[in-house]
């Protein structure tokens, strides 16, 4: 099981800012809902965010991208 939370999504989606991920969780209603809330944050698999990032065309290198969303 591979859990992620912002930051380690804003790592292996190439974002510049963690806080993209809350931004993304606000504006896309698909956006993969997290398997738990801690008193850390949000915790989600990572297997729904990447098939979330592909589908939206969201992954690294992606022109779209420059993590200011």
């Amino acid at each position: 099981m591979d859990l992620v939370g912002t930051h380690e999504i804003a790592e292996r989606l190439g974002l510049a800012h963690a806080e993209s991920v809350h931004t993304w969780r606000r504006r896309y209603p698909d956006f993969p809902r997290p398997v738990a809330v801690l008193k850390i944050g949000y915790v989600w698999m990572w297997d729904d965010v990447a098939a979330w990032a592909t589908l939206h065309g969201r992954l690294p290198g992606d022109d779209e991208e420059s993590g200011n969303d």
